[in-house]
């Protein structure tokens, strides 16, 4: 529970002044009784220390001057101790070291004063008092001012890391929704153009565009749905954002699925499966269906009629998969009749790259992108299925 600044200014005056009343009750039995005068200074040294969090030296001065005339009076010097003592502490966990060290050295002056204006036979021991109090006060004030310091530190770092945390987290699910949206669009798009050329001279052939195009959408809609489930703080088990929230994320299970999709957008695709299949953790088969979701994707939007091969191998330790195409599409005789190169165009067109790079280099694998020496472009992806393969780091590839 946090309390109030005032009620904190209050108590670091009220405590020392019931303090001192109670020492100065006990005054005649040591002195002689405190009178008006002295009461009213004793008021004077505690109650201005409910301004020692706001300027914390000037209280400082204005409690040593007030009880230096209380001491000068002939009055009991240990009523207005404990104040002083608080002064100094306020000083020392507030200001720098040498200002706290001027503040120490008049404490310890007034002290010594005090000793010597009351004709003590003890004034070795008020000089040591006088050295000690001003010392501890002045430590403790310091490991406290150095906590509150590391406090205000320790929010501050947590704060940026909240707000670095937010900002990847933001990277992560436009990449997610770039992935989802992209390739979904790139099918819609081819299947559009081939449903508008042949509606009136093959019905059979826009009715399977139309039905290709109802599908594609469909599932962009429902991956959409159960991303910004997942963003929801208050989502509700049972309704139809929470179902799609909690449907598992693509996995190699569902390649064959999207392999099967961009075939239907006019590319013919070989998929291939080398080694012997086994299961992954699922953040691994999500970057390998990203990372194939996207080259497909680009060959659909760049090299539309070209042929591709998408091809999966689990070895020891790794998984890789390839995605390459031919180059004979739409694409590739622009770049052979009119100096077009759609290389470069897939490389720097949008944020494709971008997003397979941060993909490998999140689960420590290596990716090779690029047009390939017999015609066409490729992706490699390798990512390691084991802990000590994890520790590789990651490598992109041009």
């Amino acid at each position: 529970m946090r309390i109030h600044p005032l009620a904190v200014d209050g108590l670091t005056a009220l405590v020392p002044l019931a303090v001192a009343c109670l020492i100065g009750a006990e005054a005649g039995r040591e002195w002689h009784p405190l009178d008006t005068y002295a009461w009213a200074l004793v008021a004077l040294t505690n109650l201005s220390l409910a301004l020692s969090t706001r300027a914390p030296v000037a209280v400082f001065l204005c409690v040593h001057l007030s009880w230096s005339l209380y001491i000068a009076l002939g009055n009991w010097p240990v009523v207005n101790a404990p104040a002083a003592m608080v002064a100094l502490y306020m000083v020392a966990t507030t200001r720098p070291a040498r200002t706290t060290a001027w503040c120490a050295a008049v404490m310890g002056g007034v002290w010594i004063y005090a000793g010597v204006y009351s004709r003590s036979d003890m004034l070795a021991s008020i000089v040591g008092q006088a050295i000690g109090y001003p010392l501890a006060l002045w430590w403790f004030g310091h490991l406290a001012r150095r906590s509150a310091e590391l406090t205000v530190r320790l929010r501050a770092e947590q704060a940026e890391r909240a707000r670095r945390e937010v900002a990847e987290e933001r990277v992560r699910i436009a990449r997610e929704l770039h992935d989802v949206v992209a390739h979904h669009m790139a099918v819609i798009n081819v299947q559009v153009g081939l449903a508008r050329f042949v509606f009136d001279s093959d019905a059979p052939t826009a009715r399977a565009a139309l039905t290709t195009i109802g599908t594609a959408s469909g599932e962009a809609l429902a991956e959409l749905r159960r991303m910004l489930g997942l963003l929801r703080a208050d989502g509700v088990d049972g309704t139809e954002e929470g179902s799609a929230a909690t449907e598992p994320t693509p996995g190699l299970d569902r390649l064959e699925e999207m392999v099967e999709r961009v075939r239907s957008g006019g590319v013919p695709v070989d998929l291939r499966l080398r080694g012997e299949p086994r299961p992954l953790p699922s953040g691994v088969q999500l970057c390998v269906y990203r990372v194939v979701q996207e080259a497909l994707t680009n060959v659909l939007k760049h090299a539309p009629g070209s042929s591709a091969a998408v091809e999966l191998v689990y070895g020891p330790g790794e998984i890789q998969v390839s995605v390459t195409d031919d180059g004979s599409g739409r694409d590739g005789g622009r770049e052979r009749g009119k100096g077009v190169d759609p290389d470069r165009m897939r490389r720097h067109g949008g944020h494709g790259l971008i997003g397979m790079r941060e993909r490998a280099k999140l689960y420590g694998g290596t990716i090779v992108v690029g047009p390939r020496r017999e015609g066409g472009f490729g992706v490699r992806l390798t990512l390691p299925t084991s802990e000590q393969g994890a520790r590789r780091g990651d490598a992109v590839t041009e």
